[in-house]
This record gives structure tokens, C-alpha cells and sequence, in this order.
């Protein structure tokens, strides 16, 4: 039963982590490396990510210098982010990409706002979901008189009490990114 609730706790941490994650990649008005992880780009056939062609960093708050390490990618580099949802157009000097990011507007900051509880909730559900599994665990274990009533009651009451825990986790995690979208 404790490798159950360990294996538990562990997935439940992994979908808390995952949403720390995606939160890193939402634009909030700062410039930050993580927004370009999803973009790829075609080089040579293969689709490549940017960290891996060039050198990304922060030159100002709200900028974001893209330099390639190979000057003949950055014309591919430069469509890709155009082709991505980044919603930025990068301006092209001949040798790097700046990213200017614009200070948010009030409606931007409440749709980021919104997305940024439907992911909360995206990961709430996750937890849940572990938390179902883990139970259907237990109740095949009892089924199989590996475990008694009382150990089954015993641990459905852990795995809910860890779920209580990593819910109240995200919903922590949601209100302080809230927080800091609105303060832009």
C-alpha cells in the first residue's frame, strides 16, 4: 500500500510540475526564453528548437535577442516564429532576431487570465484522475483479499487527502500567476 500512495503522490507532483511548466511559456509583457519552447523550425528536414540553433536571452525586460550560431538559419528561424501563435514579430537586423514584447492591455491580461485557470483546472483534473486510478488500485487489491476493508478505507482516505493537497497546490500556483499578469 505504500508503494501505491508513494507512486500516487508522485504522479500527483508530476501534473503540479507540468503546470509550472506551461505557466513559464505563457507571455505575461516580460521577455522570457521559455515562450519559444514550442517552436520549432525546419532545418535540413528535421524540426528543430530554437535553444538548439541558437542563442536565446534577454537583452532588456521586454526584449529577446534570437542569435543564431549558423547566420544562414535565421530566415528559417524568423518564419517559424512568424508561423508560430507567439503572436510577436520578430524584427531581423541581418545577424540576430529581437522579440519586443508589448506591455499587455487590460482585455489581454484577462484572457491570459483565463487561460491560465482553465489550465489550473486542466491540472486539477489530472490530480483527480490519479486519484481515481489509485482507488480502482486499492479496490482490485481488496477484490484479490490482498488488502482489508479497513486498508482500503485507510487508504482512500490518504490518496483524498493528498489530493486535497495537490489541488490546493495548483490553486496556489493560479493565483500568484494571476497575480502577476494583472500587475503587468
Amino acid at each position: 500500500m505504500k508503494a501505491l500512495l508513494n507512486e500516487t503522490e508522485d504522479k500527483m507532483k508530476k501534473s503540479v510540475a507540468r503546470l509550472e511548466h506551461e505557466f513559464t511559456t505563457i507571455r505575461a509583457g516580460r521577455a522570457n526564453p521559455a515562450v519559444l519552447e514550442p517552436v520549432v523550425v525546419d532545418y535540413y528536414g528535421v524540426p528543430t528548437p530554437i535553444q538548439q540553433m541558437a542563442a536565446v536571452s534577454v537583452s532588456e525586460a521586454r526584449i529577446l535577442v534570437i542569435q543564431p550560431w549558423d547566420a544562414s538559419t535565421l530566415k528559417a528561424i524568423e518564419k517559424a516564429i512568424l508561423a508560430s501563435d507567439i503572436g510577436i514579430t520578430p524584427t531581423n537586423d541581418g545577424k540576430v532576431l529581437r522579440l519586443a514584447f508589448p506591455q499587455p492591455t487590460e482585455d489581454r491580461r484577462k484572457e491570459l487570465c483565463k487561460s491560465i485557470k482553465k489550465l489550473g483546472e486542466e491540472a486539477k483534473v489530472a490530480v483527480r484522475n490519479v486519484r481515481r486510478d489509485s482507488i480502482e488500485k486499492l479496490k482490485a487489491k481488496k477484490k484479490a483479499s490482498e488488502l482489508t476493508e479497513d486498508e482500503v478505507k485507510d487508504g482512500e482516505k490518504k490518496i483524498q487527502n493528498l489530493t486535497d493537497k495537490y489541488c490546493a497546490s495548483v490553486d496556489q500556483l493560479v493565483s500568484e500567476k494571476e497575480k502577476e499578469i494583472m500587475s503587468i
